[in-house]
């Protein structure tokens, strides 16, 4: 009696532990998720900006970022 109780107390620490290492490691990477995100919508409105002042410009870096070569002049 007093073995199971032990087993299962033994299994208790070992699922929180695990828990705590899953939501930890769950955590992390929806932070990541979202500083990506972030960044992403910063490039997004710089882009924008970039469209409204210099379209030339804009194109170009979308050529850049897209890998299609620059038209020959």
């Amino acid at each position: 009696m007093l073995r199971k109780i032990l087993g299962f107390a033994l299994l208790a620490v070992v699922a929180v532990i695990a828990l705590k290492l899953a939501f930890g490691l769950l955590g992390f990477a929806f932070g990541a998720a979202m500083f990506l995100l972030k960044l992403a919508l910063v490039g997004l409105v710089v882009y924008w900006v970039l469209k409204l002042i210099a379209p030339s410009t804009a194109r170009r870096v979308r050529e850049m970022i897209s890998g299609n070569p620059p038209p020959e002049v």
